[in-house]
């Protein structure tokens, strides 16, 4: 590969070690940027317009013949390439069995302010979410029952980190995102005529008995402690899903998928 900037075969190298920094979101944020990590994962991001300023490739780790030509593409939009060999690549990914692509690209902001819902609006709203991976299914689902987008309140994990990227499977580059405190998020919706379903285990309707049609917006809770109050006292409805079992509450990109695409069945109903 001769448009490469450098070959660097040094597990010392100071590029490989701001790659191993950038999984930790100080670091992340400190940079103003985020890891991509995999084929599609890129081929995604570069899709959605997303510029990456350095590019690090491992044609030893490589799957199949495509990889060439994405490389090359992130070139054209701008990227510094490296080439890394194998073993400094392993260091570099993120991932136990890497595929030879990892992009470093620019963080980006996006306001409330920059929302443009379809009309009714169909907004998936998420309340301080701790595991990327969970984050990163919500979005994978939320694109595919098509909400408009996908709003993360007070989040302990940033959308940033390289597992939201992985386990949303580059949809974080197409959803429409925006991060913002709760008080200002559900201003917002009030503001926009939007009302707000919340899921939680206490409450006495099913979300199947919910008119989940017109402008609306499904708020779903943490992991550990579901809804905090500010959300459960200032939500239009409260639904819960049954459960036949011993436990009480199922993982919340679980619960997520299901409420969404019911709302996508009642919405698509001819009545």
């Amino acid at each position: 590969m001769d448009t490469v900037s450098e070959r660097i075969t040094s597990l010392q190298n100071p590029r490989v070690k701001q790659l191993v920094k950038l999984r930790d979101r100080g670091a992340r944020d400190a940079a103003g940027l985020f890891l991509i990590e995999g084929y599609r994962e890129v081929k995604r991001a570069l899709a959605a317009g997303v510029k990456p300023v350095e590019f690090y490739c491992g044609p030893e780790w490589y799957l199949g013949e495509n990889e060439p030509a994405l490389v090359a593409e992130a070139r054209q939009a701008g990227a510094q390439v490296f080439e890394l060999s194998k073993a400094v690549f392993a260091k570099a990914s993120y991932r136990d069995r890497p595929d030879g692509l990892l992009a470093v690209a620019p963080q980006w902001k996006r306001a409330l302010a920059d929302l443009a819902p379809r009309t009714p609006p169909f907004l998936l709203v998420v309340e301080a979410i701790e595991k990327p991976g969970n984050l990163g299914t919500i979005l994978r689902s939320a694109d595919a029952a098509g909400v408009n987008a996908v709003i993360v309140c007070d989040p302990v994990t940033d959308i940033f980190n390289p597992n939201v990227v992985r386990s949303s499977t580059g949809v974080l580059f197409s959803m429409p995102v925006v991060v913002a405190p709760s008080a200002e998020v559900r201003a917002w919706l009030r503001a926009h005529g939007v009302r707000t379903v919340a899921t939680t285990p206490a409450a006495k309707m099913l979300y199947t008995q919910a008119d989940l049609r017109g402008p609306l917006a499904l708020v779903m809770g943490s992991e550990q402690y579901g809804l905090s109050e500010f959300w459960l006292k200032g939500c239009d409805e409260l639904v819960r899903i049954a459960m036949a079992g011993q436990a009480d509450s199922l993982n919340v990109a679980m619960a997520a998928m299901i409420v969404l695409f019911e709302a996508v069945r009642q919405r698509s109903l001819k009545l």
